[in-house]
């Protein structure tokens, strides 16, 4: 069985916040001692034979405003049917998923002009700039996301447009949403933080992080985003929950309402989420990129009290422990990047090693899937991974290698 959620939190115990498959009778008898009882995902795993199953019903995760919505109820199970289970291989994918890349990452700046600008950009033309990108995402997120971590990043406000619009969908395709939702959510992330263009420039030092003072001057950035929409002729409720809640938080202590819990609309929980993960990850004048590892422990560390608890926890499920991407150094010294994520074992990923256990570069790099080396029983099985690296660690960027 697939076991995707504990009667505690995952911190504290030998799982490491994954969920993970039971392969062996310490594993349960892990379970006994540390749980009374536990959630498993039977489109993963097995399901109970001959016995009733009760499906875990979420209404934390139904929004306030049910008819922005446009068929998205609670959640009623954990996992998704997308979650997990893949249309398409990563290699398969790949093609479409840079057309889909290449497309939004010229579509973005375009729409981010246009309504800096002033001019209408109607909705026909934000669902062309999004359809390719939640359509491959649907079919394999790995894709999508492997090829964003090679591409050179440039203007923070049109790659941070991208991601948001991506890792939206990723998550809601985690939380098992509708595709009319998931195009609705890539909409709200593509546009985001429009607002920030009619913020005034500010001469922040490169090496700090932004002061109390400034970061005021920053907020209105919320409403002027959701006023450039409407302006637009923008009018999707998502998007506009999206574009003016992103900044609440679960426990009311974010802007500009100071809304909490269920008072904040399920799309703006998962923009929240996304947008501070993105902007953890991404270098800035006054902010060093920490690593997506190291972002997403800072981001579990508040939930239910920046983030719900519940989303968090998908979003971890969503991405993986070391998410595609990530640089990680590996027990045997080398540094890997991770190509595609294993979501019945969470640490045991597909890898690019780089370097080889002196840190040089190797020649030719090799793939090597941990998950398959383990059944199959090869050398490569001793390999695991021991932490994630920041971009840049010992002079490694994957946009740069040319992978």
């Amino acid at each position: 069985m697939y076991v995707s959620r504990l009667d505690r939190a995952w911190e504290g115990t030998p799982f490491l916040l994954q969920g993970f498959l039971v392969e062996s009778s310490d594993d349960v008898a892990t379970l006994s001692r540390l749980c009374e009882h536990v959630y498993i995902d039977v489109e993963q795993g097995l399901g109970v034979p001959d016995a009733p199953r009760q499906m875990l019903a979420r209404p934390a995760l139904t929004a306030a405003a049910a008819p922005a919505h446009r068929g998205g109820g609670a959640v009623e199970r954990v996992g998704s049917p997308g979650a997990g289970s893949l249309s398409a291989s990563l290699e398969r994918e790949l093609p479409d998923a840079a057309i889909a890349l290449d497309h939004v990452a010229v579509s973005a700046p375009r729409i981010i002009e246009a309504l800096r600008a002033g001019e209408q950009v109607g909705p026909a033309e934000v669902a062309l700039a999004v359809e390719p990108v939640v359509s491959s995402l649907v079919r394999n997120a790995d894709a999508f996301f492997w090829l964003e971590a090679l591409r050179a990043r440039g203007d923070y406000a049109y790659s941070h447009a991208v991601n948001c619009c991506a890792l939206s969908v990723a998550l809601g395709r985690q939380l098992g949403l509708p595709d009319a939702m998931l195009r609705d959510l890539a909409a709200g992330g593509l546009l985001l933080d429009i607002g920030m263009t009619q913020m005034p420039v500010l001469d922040a030092p490169a090496a700090h992080p932004f002061d109390p003072d400034i970061a005021g001057r920053m907020r209105p950035h919320v409403q002027a985003g959701v006023a450039l929409y409407r302006a637009s002729g923008g009018d999707n409720p998502v998007v506009l929950a999206m574009l003016g809640q992103h900044h609440e938080r679960h426990d009311g202590s974010g802007y500009p309402q100071g809304l909490a819990g269920d008072g904040i609309d399920i799309s703006a929980r998962i923009a929240g989420i996304v947008d501070s993960y993105d902007a953890m990850t991404s270098t800035r004048p006054h902010h060093a990129a920490v690593s997506r590892h190291d972002a997403l422990q800072a981001i579990y560390r508040e939930r239910d009290r920046l983030y719900q608890d519940e989303l968090i926890e998908q979003f971890m499920q969503c991405l993986g422990i070391y998410p595609v991407g990530s640089l990680v150094e590996l027990n045997s010294g080398e540094v890997a990047v991770v190509m595609a994520q294993n979501p019945t074992r969470r640490l045991r990923p597909v890898l690019m090693l780089l370097t080889d256990t002196g840190k040089a570069l190797r020649d030719h790099f090799r793939q090597v899937d941990l998950m398959f080396a383990d059944r199959a029983g090869l050398p490569e099985a001793t390999l695991a991974v021991v932490r994630g690296l920041p971009a840049g660690a010992f002079g490694l960027e994957p946009s740069e290698l040319y992978l």
